[in-house]
């Protein structure tokens, strides 16, 4: 069962993927988790690398593991090599899993195992560089269980009730046809990226096109995948979509405040929501026990 946190409950901090590069990122993260009041435990891992790494895989899969007994892990960033992990099978419990970019890998091999938690959101790397309204939706979200709608630019009316999952769009093609991508049926589908110029995007967009994986989603939403101020990849980005997905004839939701950039809202995976084409919201109804 999933609860709400209180003060004083055991928080681990992970590193399933790339190894830390910003000790100051990294420790302004935990205070704000600290004050909080949660009991935050972590390895040494600021010290712990093997080439690209946050360590070798053996000792980041037993982290993983050991971690379970806490109410909340957190990822301390994203990069490369977590999926690595999931080549031991490892078992889950019903904890709050927080990460987002490489990190997606384990959340979305969690829900797929049909164990609730998992959480596309801020790593500890992260979570200082993230806007107030960030930081508290997040607060709010874990002893509250609240969520406040987020809102993206309408791009296909429609309404879409069903389980929300959120992801990076490379992590899901990579985990297509292994047995740690969830179903996809019936789902509100959110994807989020970075780095990728448009003709990648339109290679694994057409990838998933062919493989049929999202025929019977109910909804589509896209998170932030450039900079802003990028306005003609921008254009490029929204032109795709519809090219790729308009024929779906479901809500289409474009630019939601999710992904790499500066403003990662967290949503939890695996709950109901509805994606509203008509006004560009997303809405997650939550049931968290006290």
């Amino acid at each position: 069962m999933i609860y709400k946190l209180k003060k004083g409950d055991k928080v681990n901090i992970i590193a399933p993927s790339s190894y830390i590069d910003n000790e100051k990122d990294f420790n302004d993260g935990l205070e704000i988790i600290n004050s909080w009041g949660l009991k935050i435990f972590h390895n040494r891992l600021i010290q712990r690398k093997s080439g690209y790494l946050a360590g070798e895989d053996n000792i980041r899969f037993e982290e993983l593991i050991k971690a379970q007994n806490s109410k909340l892990i957190i990822c301390a960033k994203g990069g490369w090599g977590a999926s690595r992990l999931l080549e031991k099978n490892p078992t889950w419990e019903e904890k709050w899993l927080l990460g987002f970019s490489d990190n997606c890998s384990l959340l979305l091999s969690k829900y797929s195992k049909e164990s609730l938690g998992s959480i596309h959101g801020p790593t500890i790397s992260t979570l200082s560089n993230e806007p107030n309204w960030s930081i508290n939706r997040l607060r709010i979200f874990l002893f509250d269980g609240y969520l406040e709608d987020i809102e993206g630019e309408p791009l296909n009316r429609g309404l879409a009730k069903g389980e929300v999952l959120v992801t990076n769009l490379t992590i899901f093609c990579s985990l297509i046809g292994t047995n740690n991508l969830p179903n996809c049926d019936g789902k509100i589908i959110i994807f989020e990226d970075v780095n990728e110029d448009i003709y990648k995007i339109d290679r694994m967009f057409t990838s998933i096109r062919m493989t049929k994986i999202l025929t019977n989603i109910v909804g589509i939403g896209f998170g932030n995948f450039f900079n802003p101020k990028e306005k003609e990849k921008q254009i490029f980005l929204r032109n795709l979509i519809l090219e790729r997905f308009l024929e779906f004839e479901i809500p289409i939701v474009f630019n939601l405040p999710i992904g790499h950039l500066s403003g990662n809202a967290c949503v939890p995976l695996g709950f109901e929501g509805t994606l509203n084409g008509k006004d560009g919201k997303l809405s997650i109804n939550l049931n968290l026990i006290n």
